[in-house]
């Protein structure tokens, strides 16, 4: 291992590079223009941009792209070369402060939802100066936002730092009503778990449903799967060590903190946890990570799998949403302290969270909303489709406590006895902690446990941004006019919990008894995709989004049908998968293995053997199964040919739900009794054993 301060970031062109490189003024400029978003003078950027270019091609790079994230839910890069003709027929290495600050992708060949036609290509990224530059594959990779011609955003980054800016203009209208003066800059925080699995490279390319969709359409499961827990934590297998030796050094070349990693629940699955970052830098680590995960697996002669259910039955993969409020100062604004229930500044930052989350829980729910997270949601692995809060024992009673009148008596941490006397003692949390809560109070901030593990963070953490924004600014407009600040302070906190303790919840949010305790609540329990997504069309939604800036309504209503044209083409290819994995191989593969005991039966009646019930009964039984298979097929081509693409979007996703999706249910099972049925030798894909225990 190399020497680990010197390797991290050694690939980023960051703040102390900056500060080496960059005479005095340039730099102080710079960083005016990240910390407070002033305007960059072009000539100032030129001087960025040869110094940057110059560090670059120190490093090997021969390249350089601006990187973004449009709304397909991965990054893209147009990679152009610093050479540069010089008049003696050679080439120079240059790189300008306009290459640096602006380039021009095609914006008709993204999804856009109507904003763009097809014909109307010209598109604009500019320079995110917040984010740090850094280098891949040889290539300077220049962080940015992405628009069309007529200004509106095309990307998951500009809308996401729309609400940044939102919730720290208002955040620092309440620090200003405790006195505070000092804050220049309130950010959301974030630190995104990433779970995912790791499975055999040869076994993967004999899977085309893993290919073309990211999760197995066929398979049953093993004898053994996770029921013994023995996989959760356990010690690390050599090749999987070595795969995250090097993710871990990878990631810290990019001045990512990847802080844990352990093996999950599953067999096959994984976990890495990053430190807390800026929302908007998380994002983009989080989508290096996952790029990364898959490019570091295949040199290790394995796949990385980072869709939310890639095996029926087993524990799919999500991502936890650590978010939080941190001042310029370094002060965490969801920090109890040592004495909660004296902290008012905590409590009204804490209470504006619950609001926010019980009066847009269907926001919540949309972001968390896609094809794949619909197999995951509420299977007891993951939180259900209903939103609510895990406060813990303590801050629930000093809220219950204020409400009654009270005065709350605290709770000191008591000494964990074990029974071992040499065992050092230590205090217990005044807290448990709940794993099944899809909205976790856990110590100083909140985990959002509802993400899908290939999801952008972007989309989660800008709802939660604007929605708290929205609570914050309705708090300082009625605290700035109060006459009495502190009795008011103390009715508005008390005020608050009470109208929205609905949607806190302690228990187990896996139980049946939730589900019907929720209803009773009036809490909503949007249970698919095609359920939740007209609410983010809402006009409450509306109202919200272009009150803060964060969306224009035409920029809403794109990203509306993108996810719903998104759901669509999900549903449909994997149908499509399923036809072709189906009929090119799965009913060959039945008729193959009749014809061998169908030979065989007939060997043993010439040979005057009567004893042929095993070969009669598997005999009429795949055949049987291979008719009915071949029945559900035609089903599903059926509904295929019969829906209509002119319809509404939708009409078209609420057909994908109740009619393709149900008609692959009904064939893959007839497909997975017959990988029971079939010999191994015949069947033609790697079993879920197989692909769950292979690697060692």
């Amino acid at each position: 291992m190399k020497n680990i301060p010197a390797l991290f970031g050694s690939m980023v062109f960051n703040e102390t590079v900056m500060q080496e490189r960059l005479p005095k003024e340039v730099f102080e400029a710079l960083k005016k223009t990240m910390s407070l978003g002033t305007h960059l003078e072009l000539d100032i950027a030129n001087v960025v941009a040869n110094t940057m270019k110059e560090w670059a091609v120190e490093k090997g790079a021969t390249h350089f792209t601006h990187w973004f994230q449009p709304m397909t839910g991965v990054t893209a890069e147009k990679h152009d070369s610093f050479i540069s003709p010089s008049k003696d027929g050679k080439v120079i290495m240059e790189f300008s402060g306009k290459n640096l600050v602006q380039g021009e992708p095609d914006a008709s060949s993204f999804p856009s939802g109507g904003l763009r036609a097809t014909f109307e290509a010209r598109g604009y990224t500019v320079w995110d100066i917040t984010s740090y530059a850094f280098i891949k594959d040889d290539t300077l990779c220049i962080p940015t936002a992405f628009c069309s011609y007529s200004g509106e955003a095309l990307d998951k980054k500009t809308p996401l730092l729309r609400s940044m800016e939102a919730v720290d203009k208002q955040a620092l209208r309440i620090l200003r009503l405790f006195g505070d003066e000092s804050t220049e800059r309130v950010q959301a925080a974030v630190g995104p778990e990433q779970e995912y699995f790791l499975i055999d490279k040869e076994d993967f390319q004999k899977r085309p449903d893993l290919i073309y969709t990211g999760r197995t359409l066929f398979g049953i499961r093993p004898p053994k799967g996770q029921e013994l827990d023995d996989h959760y934590f356990g010690s690390l297998k050599p090749r999987v060590s070595a795969y995250m030796k090097e993710l871990d050094q990878e990631l810290w070349k990019l001045g990512i903190h990847a802080k844990t990693k352990h093996n999950e629940v599953a067999p096959a699955q994984h976990e890495l946890a990053p430190i807390y970052a800026a929302a908007g830098i998380a994002t983009d680590h989080n989508q290096l990570v996952m790029e990364t995960m898959k490019s570091v697996a295949s040199r290790h002669g394995l796949a990385c799998l980072l869709h939310e259910k890639p095996f029926a039955g087993v524990n799919g993969s999500g991502k936890h949403n650590n978010w939080s409020l941190s001042t310029d100062k370094g002060v965490n604004l969801l920090t109890p302290g040592k004495t909660p229930s004296e902290n008012a500044q905590f409590l009204l930052f804490l209470v504006a969270v619950i609001k926010a989350v019980d009066e847009y829980q269907d926001l919540l729910r949309v972001s968390a909303a896609s094809a794949g997270n619909d197999h995951r949601l509420g299977a007891n692995e993951a939180p259900p489709a209903i939103i609510s809060i895990f406060l813990g024992d303590e801050l629930t009673e000093i809220l219950e406590a204020l409400e009654s009148g009270e005065k709350y008596q605290g709770k000191s941490a008591s000494e964990m006895e074990i029974g071992v006397t040499a065992l050092p003692h230590f205090s217990k949390d005044t807290t448990d902690r709940n794993r099944t809560s899809p909205f976790a109070f856990t110590g100083n901030k909140f985990e959002f446990r509802m993400l899908g593990s290939a999801f952008s963070i972007a989309g989660p953490n800008l709802i939660l941004n604007t929605t708290v924004a929205e609570i914050l600014k309705e708090f300082a407009d009625r605290l700035e006019g109060a006459t009495y600040f502190q009795a008011d302070l103390a009715e508005l906190i008390v005020e608050t919990f009470s109208k929205h303790k609905r949607v806190v919840f302690n228990g187990n949010n896996y139980s049946d008894e939730w589900v019907a305790e929720a209803e009773k609540r009036g809490l909503s329990n949007l249970k698919t995709t095609v359920d939740a997504l007209p609410e983010f069309v809402s006009a409450k939604s509306v109202k919200l989004f272009t009150g803060h800036n964060v969306f224009s309504e035409a920029e809403l209503q794109s990203r509306y049908e993108i996810r719903l044209e998104g759901y669509c083409k999900t549903i449909r290819i994997e149908a499509l998968t399923m036809v072709d994995m189906v009929k090119g191989e799965i009913i060959p593969a039945c008729i193959d293995y009749q014809n061998e005991l169908s030979k065989l039966l007939a060997r043993k009646k010439s040979c005057g053997e009567y004893d042929t019930e095993p070969e009669d009964y598997f005999l009429d039984k795949i055949s049987k199964s291979t008719s009915c298979l071949l029945k559900k097929l035609l089903k599903l081509e059926n509904i295929l040919l019969e829906s209509d693409d002119d319809e509404p979007l939708l009409s078209q996703a609420r057909s994908c739900r109740d009619k393709i999706y149900m008609a692959m249910v009904e064939l893959r099972i007839v497909a997975d009794e017959l990988e029971r049925l079939v010999s191994k030798k015949y069947w033609p894909f790697p079993s879920y054993g197989q692909l769950l225990y292979s690697v060692n």
